[in-house]
């Protein structure tokens, strides 16, 4: 088996506070036997503060050195953090890591222990950190980069008898990284907190022999060197590490109770009293990654307030969903619905780092699937009425996007059933759905299924509602688009990892219970890959134009078959329906796409395609017309950008971008040199212009090649942006 490439430190400077013995002394030898260069700090004073000596420091550095390794000493208290920092500089011209290691015991019982037992210990463990972390700052800032580690305890989070003054303290330090962890995260800066139990001069009279001989303070260091190394993208964390053993520690909050009616009511103790139990009840405990998101619970609660119905429920319920999804799982759903790198519209959604990185506006009915599995939503509105979830189907789906959605976010889907239908033979529920921002509050998406369930109608219920948004057929002529796309025979497979994890779709005994001769791919699916190719047509590629989607499902595909959607444009309504092409049967029918605005390809090309030499010759102008109108803007790029343009490899125009002085013209540069020059063919200027590939796409293609800062080009990204707009 191949081995890991070795975790390798060279030219990162790392301090080590309190690194004269115990932990810190491994954290250092194990940080320069990978190629740190390592400032071992340690002020020499016994465990209760008193004192000081060189000796710790120096014993150490000579060891770092005796091994081939780089290291330098530093005698000061934390509380002098410039001056380790600046031991850092000096010694060795950068700062990239702090490890705040150092610390005291004062132990007494609270009611014994003076002010000075109590500042001491707050002094050199938070006050310490502070100070050390606060130096270092600046310097992870200008280059962008650090890792910090604060040193916290048991003590803090469970408490310990006569550790009032190091408990506190200990905790401390966890609200200080949780801060530093978001102040830092723009600027690749870490803070993470260990919570280690090793054998230290701290310990070494308090803990049985046998046991302190076990925790060895060399099964800690490879937990912090990890949590320090550049890969490392853990950030706010507080990890707790023991005998080899490492996990991770949460806060976490009950579901808790709401204890008034609505917002005119007041609360009394007697309110409190009769909903403690849900109050304190843990069973649904959860945790929160942002004091935003708890404030989004709370608007959530008072938007239940509002209407009233805050009786015996708090902020969860049965028909309650939450659900975080970062990239990946945004990815993974295009991928799902056919989205591929070949296709430069669908780039957008496959690469976290593009410059236009967006979540495929259908991605949010995999919540509706997640809603659907759970029975007991349905029951509730038919309770004499036994229901088969094996008989369950899904008839017509609609969603509405309202806002910009989040590419990382934790929702609340709220559900609930506003109307059920007996169709004879089979229950109709139609199930509608919102889901919320939790950092916020904000609505960002409404939603309506229609679910059948076969052999659960005759309950002598009405037969239609009002309350259905309709499905409305395509004009009677022929298409004025279309887009064929075959289907992965893995495609349901793949598709079911977003959420909808219904065996029908890939066990064939299952599939077989159900009727069918083999799994068939999710409804939903289907739908995604039919607004793809209506976005493609019709948007080019832009999830912003996307409004809303209604359709009705009525056949089943096999995965490995080929789909085809038929587009009629109507304004900004684009009627679609979907068929198979191996039997030529509608899957899809009655659908509509909803756009904010159509965009038009023909014209623009056209456009395009006027009296200048080059057809990027229009668009260079276009970019000079905005950056006079929107100087300020314009000027926050700041750079200089020399594009040479290429009509099969040779040249043939060179543009100058002065975003300092906020001018666009053809030539070299007026004064001074490019910032970055940029060299591609003409075609391409104006592929990547229309949005049809992505200046990522075509960097990794080779049809651009970047000289200079390539970093600064992407923010030429917005000017480009705003000059299509008016093409």
């Amino acid at each position: 088996m191949k081995q890991p490439e070795e975790l390798r430190f060279v030219d990162r400077v790392v301090i080590v506070t309190g690194a004269g013995a115990g932990l810190g002394r491994a954290y250092a030898l194990l940080f320069a036997s990978r190629g740190a260069s390592v400032v071992v700090n340690d002020l020499g004073g016994s465990r209760h503060g008193d004192g000081k000596s060189t000796k710790s420091a120096d014993s150490v550095v000579n060891e770092i050195k005796k091994n081939g390794g780089k290291a330098v000493a530093n005698y000061d208290s934390v509380l002098d953090g410039e001056k380790i920092v600046k031991t850092a500089i000096d010694a060795f011209g950068r700062i990239d890591v702090v490890v705040n290691n150092a610390g005291i015991l004062r132990d007494r019982s609270f009611a014994k222990m003076s002010e000075a037992d109590w500042d001491l210990v707050q002094s050199v463990h938070l006050k310490g950190a502070f100070k050390v972390t606060q130096a270092a700052w600046p310097y992870f800032v200008k280059q962008n980069y650090g890792r910090v580690i604060m040193t916290a305890s048991n003590s803090g989070l469970y408490g310990n008898f006569g550790q009032a003054n190091y408990s506190a303290a200990k905790m401390g330090l966890i609200g200080l990284s949780n801060t530093l962890a978001i102040e830092g995260r723009k600027r690749n800066i870490h803070t993470n907190v260990i919570i280690p139990t090793a054998g230290s001069r701290l310990t070494e009279d308090i803990l049985p022999p046998e046991f302190f001989e076990q925790l060895k303070p060399e099964l800690i260091a490879p937990v912090v060197v990890w949590l320090c190394h550049e890969k490392c993208m853990e950030n706010g964390s507080v990890i707790e590490s023991a005998l080899g053993w490492a996990g991770k520690c949460h806060v976490v909050r009950s579901s808790g109770s709401t204890l008034r009616q609505d917002l005119s009511s007041n609360v009394t103790p007697e309110d409190v009293e009769k909903k403690w139990s849900a109050v304190t009840d843990m069973s649904a405990a959860k945790h929160f990654d942002s004091l935003e998101e708890v404030t989004g619970q709370f608007m959530v609660a008072v938007d239940t307030m509002k209407s009233g119905n805050s009786e015996n429920s708090g902020l969860e319920d049965s028909s309650v969903l939450r659900y975080t999804y970062n990239y990946r799982d945004i990815i993974l759903y295009a991928l799902g619905v056919g989205a591929s790198v070949k296709i430069p519209a669908d780039f957008r959604y496959l690469y976290e780092n593009d410059s236009n990185f967006a979540v495929f506006p259908t991605f949010y009915t995999t919540f509706d699937a997640m809603s659907a599995t759970d029975i007991s939503i349905l029951e509730k509105s038919l309770p004499n009425v036994e229901l088969n979830p094996m008989k369950l189907l899904h008839g017509e789906q609609y969603i509405e996007i309202h806002k910009e959605l989040p590419t990382e976010a934790t929702v609340e889907i709220r559900f609930k059933v506003v109307d059920v239908l007996d169709k004879g033979k089979s229950a109709v529920f139609v199930l509608q759905n919102e889901t919320f921002d939790t950092s916020n509050g904000e609505k960002l998406s409404t939603g309506q299924m229609i679910l059948f369930i076969a052999g659960a109608g005759g309950f002598q219920g009405k037969r239609s509602s009002s309350k259905i948004i309709p499905i409305i057929d395509a004009p009677d002529r022929q298409p004025d688009a279309s887009v064929t796309q075959q289907t992965s025979h893995d495609q349901a497979a793949l598709y079911r990892l977003s959420g909808d994890k219904n065996p029908l779709h890939i066990d064939s005994n299952v599939s077989m219970m159900a009727g069918f001769k083999q799994p068939i791919l999710h409804g939903l699916c289907s739908l995604g890959f039919s607004v793809r190719h209506v976005l493609q047509t019709y948007a080019n590629g832009d999830q912003n134009l996307f409004k809303a989607v209604k359709t009705r499902f009525v056949k089943p595909v096999v995965p490995g078959q080929t789909l085809q959607t038929n587009m009629w444009q109507e304004g900004n309504r684009i009627h679609f329906q979907t068929s198979t092409v191996e039997g030529n049967l509608p899957v899809l029918t009655g659908g509509y796409v909803d756009l904010k605005r159509t965009v038009s390809m023909q014209p623009i090309m056209k456009h395009l395609s006027g009296s200048e030499s080059l057809e990027s010759d229009v668009l260079f102008k276009m970019m000079d017309e905005y950056a006079k109108a929107n100087p300020e803007q314009v000027k926050q790029i700041n750079g200089i950008f020399l594009y040479h343009i290429l009509v099969k490899g040779k040249p043939e125009a060179t543009w100058t971008l002065d975003m300092k002085k906020g001018e666009v013209y053809r030539g070299n540069p007026k004064s001074g040199k490019p910032d970055a020059t940029l060299t591609l063919e003409d075609a391409d200027m104006m592929q990547i212009a229309l949005g049809k590939l992505t200046p990522q796409m075509a960097f990794m293609q080779g049809k651009i090649k970047i000289t200079g800062n390539i970093m600064l080009t992407q923010k030429l990204t917005s000017l480009i942006t705003a000059s299509r707009s008016k093409l």
